[in-house]
Protein backbone atom coordinates (compact mmCIF):
# COMPACT_ATOMS: atom_id res chain seq x y z
CA UNK A 1 0.00 0.00 0.00
CA UNK A 2 1.73 3.28 -1.04
CA UNK A 3 2.62 6.25 1.24
CA UNK A 4 2.82 9.73 0.96
CA UNK A 5 4.41 12.24 3.61
CA UNK A 6 2.84 15.65 4.82
CA UNK A 7 6.25 17.95 6.24
CA UNK A 8 5.73 20.25 8.77
CA UNK A 9 8.65 22.71 9.68
CA UNK A 10 9.70 20.28 12.44
CA UNK A 11 8.94 16.94 11.21
CA UNK A 12 7.14 14.40 8.75
CA UNK A 13 4.25 12.61 9.06
CA UNK A 14 3.29 9.23 6.51
CA UNK A 15 -0.22 9.15 5.47
CA UNK A 16 -2.49 6.87 3.42
CA UNK A 17 -3.91 8.50 0.96
CA UNK A 18 -7.46 5.91 0.54
CA UNK A 19 -7.63 5.76 3.99
CA UNK A 20 -11.83 5.85 4.67
CA UNK A 21 -12.47 8.34 6.57
CA UNK A 22 -15.56 6.40 8.99
CA UNK A 23 -14.33 8.43 12.17
CA UNK A 24 -13.64 11.55 11.02
CA UNK A 25 -13.17 13.27 14.39
CA UNK A 26 -11.63 10.56 15.79
CA UNK A 27 -8.61 10.77 12.50
CA UNK A 28 -8.43 14.71 12.87
CA UNK A 29 -7.96 14.09 16.65
CA UNK A 30 -5.43 11.27 15.78
CA UNK A 31 -3.64 12.94 13.15
CA UNK A 32 -3.30 16.58 15.77
CA UNK A 33 -1.52 14.02 18.41
CA UNK A 34 0.78 13.23 15.86
CA UNK A 35 1.81 16.73 14.41
CA UNK A 36 2.12 17.53 18.36
CA UNK A 37 4.23 15.26 19.51
CA UNK A 38 6.26 13.47 16.90
CA UNK A 39 5.81 10.27 18.40
CA UNK A 40 3.33 8.69 15.89
CA UNK A 41 2.83 8.02 12.21
CA UNK A 42 0.38 7.34 10.26
CA UNK A 43 -0.15 3.45 8.47
CA UNK A 44 -3.24 1.73 7.29
CA UNK A 45 -3.43 0.26 10.39
CA UNK A 46 -3.62 2.87 12.17
CA UNK A 47 -1.88 5.18 14.20
CA UNK A 48 1.18 3.16 15.76
CA UNK A 49 4.16 4.64 17.87
CA UNK A 50 7.17 5.71 15.71
CA UNK A 51 10.71 4.91 16.17
CA UNK A 52 12.81 7.99 16.18
CA UNK A 53 13.07 10.32 19.05
CA UNK A 54 11.09 14.11 19.70
CA UNK A 55 13.64 16.34 17.83
CA UNK A 56 14.82 19.28 19.13
CA UNK A 57 12.17 21.90 17.76
CA UNK A 58 9.53 19.42 19.02
CA UNK A 59 10.97 20.19 22.53
CA UNK A 60 11.72 23.46 22.02
CA UNK A 61 7.97 23.99 21.17
CA UNK A 62 6.94 21.78 24.26
CA UNK A 63 8.15 23.64 26.30
CA UNK A 64 6.81 26.91 25.01
CA UNK A 65 3.22 25.91 25.83
CA UNK A 66 4.01 24.83 30.01
CA UNK A 67 0.62 23.44 31.81
CA UNK A 68 -0.77 25.73 33.83
CA UNK A 69 -2.50 23.03 36.04
CA UNK A 70 0.21 23.95 39.08
CA UNK A 71 -0.86 27.48 38.99
CA UNK A 72 -4.79 26.90 38.58
CA UNK A 73 -4.57 24.49 41.23
CA UNK A 74 -2.57 26.96 43.83
CA UNK A 75 -5.39 30.04 42.74
CA UNK A 76 -8.65 28.48 42.42
CA UNK A 77 -9.40 28.07 45.87
CA UNK A 78 -9.59 31.66 46.25
CA UNK A 79 -12.04 32.13 43.39
CA UNK A 80 -15.64 32.27 43.97
CA UNK A 81 -18.64 32.37 42.88
CA UNK A 82 -20.83 36.06 44.04
CA UNK A 83 -24.73 35.18 43.58
CA UNK A 84 -27.14 38.17 44.00
CA UNK A 85 -30.78 38.22 44.54
CA UNK A 86 -33.18 41.16 43.65
CA UNK A 87 -36.38 42.41 41.83
CA UNK A 88 -34.65 44.25 38.84
CA UNK A 89 -32.97 40.97 37.71
CA UNK A 90 -34.23 39.28 34.69
CA UNK A 91 -36.01 35.96 35.70
CA UNK A 92 -34.71 34.27 32.79
CA UNK A 93 -31.31 35.70 33.75
CA UNK A 94 -31.02 32.82 36.40
CA UNK A 95 -27.88 30.91 36.71
CA UNK A 96 -25.93 33.76 34.88
CA UNK A 97 -27.59 32.63 31.71
CA UNK A 98 -28.65 34.90 29.37
CA UNK A 99 -32.36 35.60 28.63
CA UNK A 100 -34.13 33.19 26.02
CA UNK A 101 -35.61 35.18 23.12
CA UNK A 102 -39.72 34.19 22.41
CA UNK A 103 -39.49 31.27 20.04
CA UNK A 104 -36.46 30.22 20.11
CA UNK A 105 -34.71 27.10 18.53
CA UNK A 106 -32.91 25.69 21.60
CA UNK A 107 -32.63 22.15 21.87
CA UNK A 108 -34.84 20.80 24.56
CA UNK A 109 -31.92 19.98 26.65
CA UNK A 110 -31.14 23.11 27.20
CA UNK A 111 -34.01 24.46 27.37
CA UNK A 112 -35.11 22.33 30.64
CA UNK A 113 -31.53 23.77 31.69
CA UNK A 114 -32.90 27.11 31.35
CA UNK A 115 -36.20 27.58 31.76
CA UNK A 116 -36.74 24.13 34.09
CA UNK A 117 -40.26 23.14 33.00
CA UNK A 118 -42.83 22.41 35.63
CA UNK A 119 -41.57 24.40 38.69
CA UNK A 120 -42.16 27.96 39.08
CA UNK A 121 -40.07 31.18 38.64
CA UNK A 122 -38.65 32.25 42.05
CA UNK A 123 -40.29 35.32 43.50
CA UNK A 124 -36.94 36.97 43.52
CA UNK A 125 -34.84 37.00 40.40
CA UNK A 126 -30.85 35.59 40.71
CA UNK A 127 -27.49 36.66 39.00
CA UNK A 128 -24.35 35.25 39.22
CA UNK A 129 -21.07 36.47 38.84
CA UNK A 130 -17.21 35.69 40.33
CA UNK A 131 -14.69 37.37 42.56
CA UNK A 132 -11.94 36.49 44.22
CA UNK A 133 -10.47 37.00 48.61
CA UNK A 134 -7.90 39.41 48.50
CA UNK A 135 -6.99 38.33 52.17
CA UNK A 136 -7.80 35.73 55.07
CA UNK A 137 -10.04 37.92 56.64
CA UNK A 138 -12.44 37.60 53.63
CA UNK A 139 -12.52 40.54 51.56
CA UNK A 140 -13.50 39.71 48.54
CA UNK A 141 -13.23 41.63 45.33
CA UNK A 142 -15.59 41.84 42.44
CA UNK A 143 -17.06 44.63 40.11
CA UNK A 144 -19.75 46.73 40.53
CA UNK A 145 -22.36 45.81 38.23
CA UNK A 146 -22.60 41.91 39.52
CA UNK A 147 -23.82 43.78 42.47
CA UNK A 148 -25.75 46.75 41.55
CA UNK A 149 -28.69 46.55 42.83
CA UNK A 150 -28.37 43.23 44.40
CA UNK A 151 -30.85 43.10 47.69
CA UNK A 152 -28.98 40.10 48.97
CA UNK A 153 -25.41 38.92 48.25
CA UNK A 154 -24.08 35.60 48.33
CA UNK A 155 -20.18 34.14 48.09
CA UNK A 156 -20.14 30.50 47.26
CA UNK A 157 -16.21 29.25 48.44
CA UNK A 158 -14.37 26.76 46.16
CA UNK A 159 -15.47 23.87 48.44
CA UNK A 160 -19.20 24.71 47.82
CA UNK A 161 -19.34 26.67 51.33
CA UNK A 162 -21.92 29.97 50.78
CA UNK A 163 -21.48 32.63 53.16
CA UNK A 164 -23.77 35.99 53.13
CA UNK A 165 -21.59 38.63 52.26
CA UNK A 166 -22.04 42.85 53.30
CA UNK A 167 -20.78 45.17 50.31
CA UNK A 168 -18.24 47.32 51.95
CA UNK A 169 -18.07 50.16 49.44
CA UNK A 170 -18.49 50.48 45.65
CA UNK A 171 -16.80 52.25 43.11
CA UNK A 172 -18.90 52.58 39.86
CA UNK A 173 -16.25 55.06 37.82
CA UNK A 174 -13.84 51.86 37.94
CA UNK A 175 -16.88 49.28 38.19
CA UNK A 176 -15.26 48.00 41.29
CA UNK A 177 -16.75 46.78 44.60
CA UNK A 178 -15.20 44.88 47.77
CA UNK A 179 -17.55 42.51 49.66
CA UNK A 180 -16.56 40.95 53.25
CA UNK A 181 -18.06 37.85 54.53
CA UNK A 182 -17.47 36.48 58.24
CA UNK A 183 -15.69 33.14 58.90
CA UNK A 184 -13.98 31.52 61.44
CA UNK A 185 -10.68 30.23 59.89
CA UNK A 186 -8.40 32.49 57.70
CA UNK A 187 -9.11 32.26 53.98
CA UNK A 188 -6.55 31.36 50.95
CA UNK A 189 -5.93 34.43 49.31
CA UNK A 190 -4.37 35.76 46.05
CA UNK A 191 -1.52 38.21 45.49
CA UNK A 192 -2.00 41.26 43.62
CA UNK A 193 0.34 41.83 41.24
CA UNK A 194 2.22 44.63 38.86
CA UNK A 195 -0.06 44.69 35.21
CA UNK A 196 3.07 47.45 34.33
CA UNK A 197 5.41 44.76 33.78
CA UNK A 198 2.71 42.50 31.41
CA UNK A 199 4.06 42.66 27.86
CA UNK A 200 2.19 42.36 24.83
CA UNK A 201 2.18 38.62 24.30
CA UNK A 202 2.62 37.27 27.57
CA UNK A 203 0.52 34.33 28.69
CA UNK A 204 -2.79 34.52 31.20
CA UNK A 205 -5.61 32.75 32.98
CA UNK A 206 -8.75 34.17 32.98
CA UNK A 207 -10.76 31.94 36.46
CA UNK A 208 -14.59 32.56 36.91
CA UNK A 209 -17.45 31.13 37.37
CA UNK A 210 -19.28 31.16 33.64
CA UNK A 211 -22.83 30.52 32.91
CA UNK A 212 -22.92 28.93 36.57
CA UNK A 213 -21.65 25.93 35.66
CA UNK A 214 -19.17 26.09 38.41
CA UNK A 215 -15.20 27.25 38.68
CA UNK A 216 -13.46 27.76 35.02
CA UNK A 217 -10.24 28.07 33.71
CA UNK A 218 -9.51 29.79 30.92
CA UNK A 219 -5.71 30.80 28.84
CA UNK A 220 -5.30 33.22 26.48
CA UNK A 221 -2.81 36.43 25.86
CA UNK A 222 -2.31 39.78 26.41
CA UNK A 223 -3.28 41.30 23.40
CA UNK A 224 -3.33 45.12 24.19
CA UNK A 225 -2.71 47.59 26.69
CA UNK A 226 -4.18 51.02 27.67
CA UNK A 227 -7.23 50.66 25.91
CA UNK A 228 -9.86 52.92 26.59
CA UNK A 229 -13.94 51.87 25.94
CA UNK A 230 -15.24 54.64 26.87
CA UNK A 231 -17.05 52.77 29.90
CA UNK A 232 -15.73 55.44 32.50
CA UNK A 233 -13.32 58.80 33.05
CA UNK A 234 -10.62 56.17 33.58
CA UNK A 235 -10.90 53.24 31.71
CA UNK A 236 -7.32 51.88 31.10
CA UNK A 237 -7.78 47.99 30.15
CA UNK A 238 -5.95 45.03 29.60
CA UNK A 239 -7.25 43.65 26.21
CA UNK A 240 -6.83 40.20 26.45
CA UNK A 241 -8.12 37.15 23.75
CA UNK A 242 -8.89 34.33 27.21
CA UNK A 243 -12.77 34.15 26.72
CA UNK A 244 -14.45 36.04 29.24
CA UNK A 245 -18.16 34.52 29.63
CA UNK A 246 -21.21 35.41 31.05
CA UNK A 247 -20.76 35.07 34.98
CA UNK A 248 -16.87 35.90 34.11
CA UNK A 249 -17.09 39.00 35.31
CA UNK A 250 -15.02 40.25 38.50
CA UNK A 251 -13.25 37.10 38.01
CA UNK A 252 -9.08 37.56 38.27
CA UNK A 253 -6.51 38.03 35.29
CA UNK A 254 -3.66 35.99 36.45
CA UNK A 255 -0.90 36.17 35.07
CA UNK A 256 1.44 32.57 34.74
CA UNK A 257 3.32 33.33 37.93
CA UNK A 258 -0.35 32.92 39.78
CA UNK A 259 -0.70 37.22 40.60
CA UNK A 260 -3.58 38.73 39.84
CA UNK A 261 -2.90 41.60 37.21
CA UNK A 262 -6.93 42.35 36.23
CA UNK A 263 -10.49 41.86 36.71
CA UNK A 264 -12.19 40.40 34.00
CA UNK A 265 -14.60 43.01 33.20
CA UNK A 266 -16.10 43.38 29.49
CA UNK A 267 -15.94 41.83 26.53
CA UNK A 268 -16.38 43.09 22.99
CA UNK A 269 -18.95 41.58 21.22
CA UNK A 270 -21.53 42.54 18.52
CA UNK A 271 -23.32 38.84 18.63
CA UNK A 272 -23.44 38.55 22.42
CA UNK A 273 -21.10 35.33 22.48
CA UNK A 274 -17.34 35.48 23.40
CA UNK A 275 -15.40 36.17 20.14
CA UNK A 276 -11.54 36.52 22.01
CA UNK A 277 -11.37 40.30 22.27
CA UNK A 278 -12.14 40.86 26.46
CA UNK A 279 -10.68 43.69 28.94
CA UNK A 280 -9.47 43.45 32.24
CA UNK A 281 -9.21 46.29 34.79
CA UNK A 282 -5.13 46.35 35.65
CA UNK A 283 -4.24 45.52 39.36
CA UNK A 284 -2.78 48.82 40.04
CA UNK A 285 -6.26 50.38 39.63
CA UNK A 286 -7.54 47.44 41.91
CA UNK A 287 -5.22 47.78 44.73
CA UNK A 288 -5.59 51.49 44.95
CA UNK A 289 -9.42 51.51 45.18
CA UNK A 290 -9.32 48.31 47.50
CA UNK A 291 -7.57 50.12 49.49
CA UNK A 292 -9.77 53.13 50.33
CA UNK A 293 -13.24 51.03 50.06
CA UNK A 294 -11.68 49.04 52.88
CA UNK A 295 -10.44 51.95 54.74
CA UNK A 296 -13.20 54.57 53.85
CA UNK A 297 -16.54 52.75 52.10
CA UNK A 298 -15.59 54.90 49.32
CA UNK A 299 -13.14 55.99 46.76
CA UNK A 300 -11.61 59.73 47.68
CA UNK A 301 -10.26 61.31 44.25
CA UNK A 302 -7.77 64.60 43.38
CA UNK A 303 -9.77 66.96 41.99
CA UNK A 304 -8.17 69.85 39.31
CA UNK A 305 -11.69 71.66 38.50
CA UNK A 306 -10.53 72.10 34.76
CA UNK A 307 -12.65 71.31 31.55
CA UNK A 308 -10.20 69.86 29.36
CA UNK A 309 -9.63 68.68 25.56
CA UNK A 310 -6.98 67.05 23.29
CA UNK A 311 -4.30 69.06 21.71
CA UNK A 312 -4.84 68.47 17.81
CA UNK A 313 -2.54 69.52 15.14
CA UNK A 314 -4.23 72.31 14.08
CA UNK A 315 -4.19 73.28 17.79
CA UNK A 316 -0.50 72.76 18.10
CA UNK A 317 0.18 75.09 15.42
CA UNK A 318 -2.17 77.51 16.20
CA UNK A 319 -0.60 77.15 19.84
CA UNK A 320 3.03 77.63 18.74
CA UNK A 321 3.31 74.34 20.15
CA UNK A 322 6.31 71.85 17.83
CA UNK A 323 3.74 68.89 18.04
CA UNK A 324 0.58 67.88 19.42
CA UNK A 325 0.92 67.39 22.70
CA UNK A 326 -0.31 67.82 26.69
CA UNK A 327 -3.71 68.81 27.49
CA UNK A 328 -5.34 72.03 26.78
CA UNK A 329 -7.36 74.18 29.63
CA UNK A 330 -10.24 74.99 27.81
CA UNK A 331 -12.16 76.34 31.18
CA UNK A 332 -11.42 76.90 34.94
CA UNK A 333 -15.00 75.34 37.25
CA UNK A 334 -15.42 78.37 39.68
CA UNK A 335 -14.96 77.48 43.17
CA UNK A 336 -12.17 75.00 42.36
CA UNK A 337 -8.31 74.68 43.36
CA UNK A 338 -7.26 75.63 39.47
CA UNK A 339 -9.71 78.63 39.83
CA UNK A 340 -7.82 79.43 42.87
CA UNK A 341 -4.41 79.03 41.34
CA UNK A 342 -2.40 80.50 38.70
CA UNK A 343 -3.24 78.27 35.64
CA UNK A 344 -5.50 80.28 33.04
CA UNK A 345 -7.73 79.45 30.32
CA UNK A 346 -5.87 78.32 27.42
CA UNK A 347 -2.79 76.83 28.65
CA UNK A 348 -1.47 73.88 27.69
CA UNK A 349 -0.26 71.78 30.47
CA UNK A 350 2.68 69.35 29.10
CA UNK A 351 3.58 67.67 32.27
CA UNK A 352 2.19 66.96 36.15
CA UNK A 353 4.53 66.04 38.19
CA UNK A 354 7.35 65.05 35.97
CA UNK A 355 4.76 63.03 33.88
CA UNK A 356 4.25 63.86 30.45
CA UNK A 357 0.76 64.07 29.31
CA UNK A 358 0.22 62.86 25.85
CA UNK A 359 -3.63 62.70 25.94
CA UNK A 360 -6.29 64.53 28.17
CA UNK A 361 -7.24 61.24 30.33
CA UNK A 362 -3.54 61.12 31.19
CA UNK A 363 -4.45 64.03 33.42
CA UNK A 364 -7.52 63.22 34.78
CA UNK A 365 -6.01 59.97 35.94
CA UNK A 366 -3.23 61.13 37.35
CA UNK A 367 -4.91 64.23 39.25
CA UNK A 368 -7.38 61.32 40.44
CA UNK A 369 -5.06 59.11 42.43
CA UNK A 370 -3.41 62.04 43.56
CA UNK A 371 -4.64 62.39 47.49
CA UNK A 372 -6.47 65.63 48.37
CA UNK A 373 -3.82 68.52 50.09
CA UNK A 374 -1.19 67.50 47.91
CA UNK A 375 1.31 69.55 46.27
CA UNK A 376 1.52 69.03 42.00
CA UNK A 377 4.02 70.45 39.86
CA UNK A 378 2.59 71.43 36.29
CA UNK A 379 4.56 72.55 33.25
CA UNK A 380 2.77 74.65 31.24
CA UNK A 381 2.94 76.40 27.63
CA UNK A 382 1.63 79.51 27.74
CA UNK A 383 1.59 82.49 25.07
CA UNK A 384 4.86 80.72 23.56
CA UNK A 385 7.13 80.46 26.69
CA UNK A 386 6.81 77.31 29.35
CA UNK A 387 6.49 77.90 32.88
CA UNK A 388 6.49 75.94 36.08
CA UNK A 389 3.09 76.68 38.27
CA UNK A 390 2.48 74.10 41.94
CA UNK A 391 -0.63 74.25 43.50
CA UNK A 392 -2.23 71.89 45.81
CA UNK A 393 -5.08 69.42 44.58
CA UNK A 394 -8.42 69.31 45.95
CA UNK A 395 -10.86 66.49 46.66
CA UNK A 396 -13.24 65.97 44.50
CA UNK A 397 -16.94 66.81 45.32
CA UNK A 398 -19.50 63.98 44.97
CA UNK A 399 -20.47 65.09 41.98
CA UNK A 400 -18.85 64.22 38.64
CA UNK A 401 -17.05 67.11 37.36
CA UNK A 402 -13.45 66.89 37.11
CA UNK A 403 -11.95 67.07 33.43
CA UNK A 404 -14.93 67.07 31.18
CA UNK A 405 -14.11 66.19 27.84
CA UNK A 406 -15.67 67.56 24.57
CA UNK A 407 -15.25 64.44 22.28
CA UNK A 408 -15.89 66.20 19.09
CA UNK A 409 -12.58 67.28 17.02
CA UNK A 410 -12.50 69.27 14.17
CA UNK A 411 -12.16 68.41 10.98
CA UNK A 412 -10.84 71.11 8.87
CA UNK A 413 -9.56 71.27 5.48
CA UNK A 414 -8.48 74.22 4.60
CA UNK A 415 -10.64 77.09 2.56
CA UNK A 416 -9.47 80.35 1.51
CA UNK A 417 -11.36 82.40 4.19
CA UNK A 418 -13.12 81.73 7.54
CA UNK A 419 -16.72 82.22 6.46
CA UNK A 420 -17.81 83.74 9.52
CA UNK A 421 -20.46 86.29 10.45
CA UNK A 422 -19.84 88.34 13.75
CA UNK A 423 -22.11 90.79 15.58
CA UNK A 424 -21.30 92.99 18.83
CA UNK A 425 -23.28 91.15 21.90
CA UNK A 426 -25.73 94.37 22.84
CA UNK A 427 -28.70 94.23 25.46
CA UNK A 428 -30.94 93.39 22.75
CA UNK A 429 -29.27 90.31 21.58
CA UNK A 430 -28.79 88.96 24.92
CA UNK A 431 -32.37 89.30 25.78
CA UNK A 432 -33.46 88.09 22.29
CA UNK A 433 -31.04 84.68 22.58
CA UNK A 434 -31.64 84.15 26.61
CA UNK A 435 -28.15 84.75 27.44
CA UNK A 436 -26.70 85.79 30.84
CA UNK A 437 -26.17 89.37 31.53
CA UNK A 438 -22.19 88.22 32.41
CA UNK A 439 -22.17 86.50 29.00
CA UNK A 440 -18.85 88.33 26.96
CA UNK A 441 -17.91 88.00 23.35
CA UNK A 442 -18.81 88.25 20.25
CA UNK A 443 -21.81 86.55 18.61
CA UNK A 444 -21.68 84.07 15.69
CA UNK A 445 -24.34 85.22 13.78
CA UNK A 446 -23.67 82.88 10.52
CA UNK A 447 -21.47 80.37 9.20
CA UNK A 448 -21.08 80.15 5.44
CA UNK A 449 -21.51 77.10 4.21
CA UNK A 450 -18.49 74.67 3.98
CA UNK A 451 -16.01 77.08 5.12
CA UNK A 452 -13.47 77.07 7.22
CA UNK A 453 -15.11 77.49 10.17
CA UNK A 454 -18.08 75.39 9.39
CA UNK A 455 -16.38 72.62 8.63
CA UNK A 456 -14.18 73.20 11.69
CA UNK A 457 -17.05 73.11 14.10
CA UNK A 458 -18.51 76.65 14.59
CA UNK A 459 -22.15 77.08 14.41
CA UNK A 460 -24.18 80.05 14.64
CA UNK A 461 -25.53 80.94 17.55
CA UNK A 462 -22.43 80.68 19.53
CA UNK A 463 -19.96 82.63 21.45
CA UNK A 464 -16.63 83.51 20.21
CA UNK A 465 -14.68 84.33 23.55
CA UNK A 466 -10.99 84.20 22.96
CA UNK A 467 -8.98 84.35 20.20
CA UNK A 468 -5.70 82.72 20.55
CA UNK A 469 -5.06 83.37 24.44
CA UNK A 470 -6.74 86.87 24.19
CA UNK A 471 -10.68 87.82 25.07
CA UNK A 472 -12.50 89.53 22.63
CA UNK A 473 -15.57 91.29 22.99
CA UNK A 474 -16.15 92.94 19.78
CA UNK A 475 -16.39 91.99 15.76
CA UNK A 476 -13.12 94.10 15.20
CA UNK A 477 -11.23 92.75 17.98
CA UNK A 478 -11.19 89.32 16.25
CA UNK A 479 -10.85 90.73 12.35
CA UNK A 480 -7.61 92.26 14.09
CA UNK A 481 -6.66 88.90 15.28
CA UNK A 482 -7.37 87.28 12.03
CA UNK A 483 -4.81 90.19 10.70
CA UNK A 484 -2.02 89.72 12.63
CA UNK A 485 -2.55 85.76 12.20
CA UNK A 486 -2.30 85.82 8.62
CA UNK A 487 0.59 88.36 8.89
CA UNK A 488 3.07 86.22 11.23
CA UNK A 489 1.81 83.19 8.28
CA UNK A 490 0.14 80.47 11.01
CA UNK A 491 -1.60 77.83 9.45
CA UNK A 492 -4.72 78.28 11.73
CA UNK A 493 -5.98 80.63 14.14
CA UNK A 494 -7.73 79.67 17.70
CA UNK A 495 -10.84 80.45 18.81
CA UNK A 496 -12.48 79.97 22.13
CA UNK A 497 -16.09 79.07 21.11
CA UNK A 498 -19.48 78.26 24.11
CA UNK A 499 -22.54 77.51 22.89
CA UNK A 500 -24.61 76.84 25.65
CA UNK A 501 -22.46 76.93 28.79
CA UNK A 502 -20.17 74.99 26.98
CA UNK A 503 -16.39 76.18 25.95
CA UNK A 504 -14.64 74.73 23.60
CA UNK A 505 -11.16 76.08 21.57
CA UNK A 506 -11.49 75.25 18.03
CA UNK A 507 -8.64 75.74 15.64
CA UNK A 508 -9.70 76.75 12.15
CA UNK A 509 -6.76 76.66 9.55
CA UNK A 510 -6.14 79.33 6.48
CA UNK A 511 -5.35 78.96 3.20
CA UNK A 512 -1.69 78.02 1.82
Amino acid sequence: MSQRRITTPTRSIAVTPWLPLRHPGLVSATLALALASGALYWSGRGAVAAEQPMSANARVASAAFPSFADVAERVTPAVVNVSVKAESVSPMALQGHPALPPGADVPESFRRFFEQPGRSMPREATGQGSGFVVDSDGHIVTNHHVIEGAGEVTVVMNDGSSHVARVVGVDPKTDLALLKIDVDLPLVAVELGDSSKARVGDWVLAVGNPFGLGGSVNAGIISARGRDINSGPYDDYLQIDAPINRGNSGGPLFDIGGRVIGVNTAIFSPSGGNVGIGFAIPAETVERVVADLRENGRVERGWLGVQIQPVTEELASGLGLDRATGVLIADLIPGSPAAASDLRTGDVILSAAGQQLTSAKDLSKLVAATKAGTPVTFRVMRDGTARDLTLTIGRMPEEDRIAAMPSEEADTPERPRLGLYLSPLTPELRAERGLDADAVGVFVAQVEADSPADRAGVEAGSLISMVGTESVDTPEQVVAAVREAIEEQRESLILRVEKEGRPLFIAVPFAT
